[in-house]
Formats: C-alpha cells, structure tokens, sequence
C-alpha cells in the first residue's frame, strides 16, 4: 500500500541566479518551489524543515502577491496611478482578482495609492500646465476610476477665478493662431475653449480678453 503524505521535508534551498531575490525549494516529497526571498523568510522555507502539503497553496498564494506587489511597484515608479488602473494592469498581468484587491490594498495602507491625492494633483496639472477646463478633467477622472466623491472634492478646491486664468492663457495661445473677422475669432476662440471643457460663462470671458488684448495692442502701435 502506497504511503499517505500529507507533509514533506525540505531537502535543498538555492539561490536563483536568473532572478533578484529569489530562491528555489527543493523538497522531499514534492514538487520545487521558486519563492521570493521575503516569502522564504515568512514561512520559514529552511533546509530541514517541515512543510505540510495542505500549506503549500498559501505559500505559492503568497509568492503570487508578493509577484503582483513588485510589478505595481515598477508600475508605479513611472507616474503615480489610480487603483482601477492598477487593477486592469495586474488583471492583464493575469493575476486572480482576489489577489489584486489584497495587494491594492496594501498599496493604499502604505500611501502608495490615494485616489484622492492623485484626482488633486491630476486637477492641478491639467488646468494648469495643459490649460483644461474642469469639464474635461471631470470625464478624465471618471475613466481613470476614480471615485465619484473624490472627483467631486478635487473640483471643489478650484476656484473660478483660477479656471478662469487658465482659460485666458489658453485663449491668447488659440487667438494668434485664428482667423477671420474679429467677432468671429472670438467665437472660435470660445467653442474651442468650450471643448476643451471649460464652462461657456468662462469661455466666453477668456475668448473676451484674448479680443480685448489685441485691439489694445493694436492701438498702441
């Protein structure tokens, strides 16, 4: 009769030499393992020490999270993201979802990941630096993921004499590259600041003052 094992020994541990930080167990009774160094030291994979078989899915479970964990680390080194975007990166990474929303998780409990913070500073940069009205940043928001509320809380910190200044800088950009009679620049002016999402109050003023600067201009040549 066949022996019932419900528990192995490890007989090997290797460093891998093709990957950082990672290791390979060798077992008595059982397929190897490759695990990260951390997951190593967290369940104790020594040589000698004793393993049980149910256990092995929590620790191949936690190899997995701490694979996705690294890879949103990278991720996030090139910009800050939002956590939807960060799933639909680990979700094509072929990560089970369970394990994403642990380490997303994770990232947030570290301030890695702040939905709030990032919808702030994607306000600021855009209306600012790009010259976006709040409209337009509004929709970029919504398909980045970010929740409703802190959208709402970002667009709330910008005032109207702010949105207005960044309209007016777009518009004097957009006048000196518009043609025709001078009423009707000024309402190419304001369709374009319109779509580039600034409120039609706004956008009129901005189209104004792009008017109003070059006629003084002209006057005083």
């Amino acid at each position: 009769m066949e022996e019932n094992r419900d528990s192995t020994v490890i007989v090997r541990v290797e460093k891998d030499e093709q990957q950082s930080r990672r290791y390979q167990i060798y077992f008595e009774h059982a397929a190897p393992l490759n695990v990260h160094e951390d997951v190593m030291v967290k369940y104790r994979l020594l040589k000698g020490a004793e393993v049980s078989l149910s256990f092995m899915e929590e620790i191949i479970r936690a190899d997995e999270k701490n694979k996705a964990y690294v890879q949103s680390l990278k991720y996030l080194q090139r910009k800050p993201r939002t956590r939807v975007e960060l799933f639909r990166y680990l979700s094509q990474k072929g990560y089970e979802a369970e394990i994403i929303e642990n380490v997303l998780d994770q990232l947030e409990q570290e301030w890695l990941v702040n939905d709030a913070s990032y919808a702030e500073a994607w306000l600021s940069q855009r209306v600012f630096r790009h010259h976006k009205g709040r409209r337009l940043v509004q929709q970029e928001l919504k398909q980045k993921g970010v929740h409703a509320a802190h959208i709402v809380k970002a667009l709330e910190g910008l005032g109207a004499e702010e949105e207005l200044e960044s309209a007016i800088a777009a518009a004097r950009k957009k006048w000196r590259t518009t043609s025709g009679e001078h009423y009707l620049r000024k309402q190419k002016v304001a369709a374009f600041l319109a779509r580039r999402g600034y409120p039609n109050g706004i956008a009129r003023q901005a189209a104004q003052q792009a008017a109003s600067e070059e006629q003084d201009n002209e006057r005083e040549e």
